[in-house]
C-alpha cells in the first residue's frame, strides 16, 4: 500500500544517534533505488548530472532502480532551481523565480515510492541536500546555499514507508556493512 501525502509534512531532525542507530540496526539490502542523477543520468534541475563514481563502483553488483521524483512529477529538464521553505506555517518547495512546484515534488515522490515498493527496493541512495532527494540537511529556502537540517520530500516518504535512506556522502557506510 502507498502512503498518501498530505503536505509536505514537518522536516526531519537527524542526529548522530540516529545515524548510529541505523548502522546498529543494518540489515543486507536486497536492492536499491538510487537518484537517477548520481548514475549519469541527465535530470539535474540544470540539464547536467551529478555522477558519482563511488555510487558506480559499489552499485556494480546489485540490483537497483533508478528514479528521478522531480521529472516523474512532471518538472522538465532542466528546471528552475527549487528549495523547502516556510509559508504561513507549512513546508512548500518553491523555485528561485517564487513558483510554488509543491504539487509536482509530492506527486514525484509519490510514483517514485511506488516504483521502489513494487519493485522490492529496501535501501535509498539519494542524492544529498536536494529538495527531493536531501536525507538530513537541506537548502534552507534562500537560494544562498545556506544548509539546514532535514529531508526532502521523497526522502521523507520513503523514510515513513520503511525505506532506509542513505546519500552518495554516505555511501562508504555501506561499502563497509555490506559484505
Amino acid at each position: 500500500m502507498i502512503a498518501k501525502i498530505i503536505g509536505v509534512g514537518v522536516l526531519f531532525k537527524i542526529s548522530l544517534k540516529f545515524l548510529d542507530e541505523r548502522i546498529i540496526s543494518m540489515k543486507k539490502y536486497s536492492k536499491f533505488v538510487v537518484s537517477a542523477c548520481l548514475t549519469g543520468e541527465n535530470c539535474k534541475y540544470n540539464g547536467g548530472n551529478n555522477f558519482n563514481e563511488k555510487v558506480k563502483n559499489f552499485l556494480a553488483d546489485k540490483q537497483y532502480i533508478t528514479v528521478c521524483p522531480e521529472v516523474y512529477g512532471g518538472l522538465s529538464t532542466p528546471r528552475d532551481p527549487s528549495e523547502i521553505i516556510l509559508c504561513d506555517g507549512e513546508l512548500k518547495v518553491i523555485s528561485d523565480k517564487g513558483k510554488d512546484v509543491t504539487e509536482e515534488f509530492v506527486s514525484g515522490a509519490q510514483q517514485a515510492l511506488k516504483e521502489a515498493l513494487e519493485s522490492g527496493c529496501d535501501c535509498a541512495i539519494f542524492k544529498a541536500k536536494s529538495p527531493s532527494c536531501g536525507s538530513g540537511e537541506v537548502y534552507d529556502g534562500t537560494f544562498s546555499s545556506v544548509l539546514i537540517k532535514g529531508d526532502g520530500v521523497t526522502a521523507k516518504l520513503f523514510r515513513e514507508n520503511g525505506i532506509d535512506i542513505f546519500t552518495e556522502k554516505e555511501i562508504h557506510l555501506l561499502d563497509e556493512l555490506i559484505v
